[in-house]
């Protein structure tokens, strides 16, 4: 099995070969080898572009692999627009699920197990509030580069994905997954404008490429933010 030596840390990866993709994606999981995965190439190619997310492939193994709090109580902490924010856990037992609302500077987590929240149950409250808050933002920050660019969408869905943020499909919906919500707006405005462009040009090409130039002239040092997160475009 293929290792890459990042200072101290080695990356040991497993390659799969998936031909539906048109990139190759990285994920990270406890207790298991880093997954390569995307269309087939040599492993002179695997080692540039594990070398490419080796920071991003360290830091989060060295997240997964920290010692698992299985409660999160008032004083944890979750990811929104580009920020990390405090969590007030409020015992409402009477609830069927928890709830999760955010005013400007922390999180309010209404809780039916109590004074606290299992992550079983945190993950999926957290899903349903960036899929409210994507279905509630999304939509005047579309139009806005809309009317800055001159690209038209059909319209927009958000829709989790297994391995990317965000897609334009033949007909020009664009779709976004829900944990957007978790990028700067920088970064947001960002792939809105990837996707807009690929409305008129539906592949990478170098005709893509000017487009996105043309329109978020600093797109690779906000591209380069997505692609360490493991998922691309």
């Amino acid at each position: 099995m293929p290792v890459f030596q990042y200072g101290t840390t080695e990356i040991e990866w497993v390659f799969k070969v998936d031909e539906k993709l048109t990139n190759h994606y990285v994920t990270v999981e406890r207790d298991k080898k880093v997954l390569l995965k995307g269309p087939n190439v040599s492993l002179e190619e695997q080692v540039k572009l594990i070398r490419y997310r080796a920071r991003w492939i360290k830091k989060r193994i060295e997240e997964v692999n920290q010692p698992l709090k299985e409660e999160l109580v008032t004083g944890s902490r979750a990811q929104y627009r580009g920020r990390s924010y405090y969590c007030e856990i409020i015992d409402s037992q009477g609830l069927s699920k928890p709830e999760i609302s955010f005013n400007q500077s922390k999180f309010k987590v209404l809780s039916p197990e109590g004074h606290f929240i299992s992550r079983e149950k945190f993950k999926p409250a957290l899903e349903r509030f960036y899929q409210k808050k994507a279905q509630q933002k999304l939509g005047s920050r579309i139009r806005y580069w809309q009317e800055q660019t001159g690209l038209e969408s059909l319209m927009f869905k958000v829709k989790k994905f297994e391995a990317r943020w965000a897609n334009c499909t033949e007909n020009n919906v664009i779709e976004f997954h829900p944990r957007c919500m978790e990028f700067t707006n920088a970064v947001m405005d960002y792939i809105i404008i990837h996707e807009l462009c690929h409305t008129v040009e539906k592949s990478h090409n170098k005709a893509f490429w000017q487009l996105v130039t043309r329109h978020c002239p600093n797109w690779k040092e906000l591209h380069a933010e997505v692609e360490l997160s493991g998922m691309a475009l």
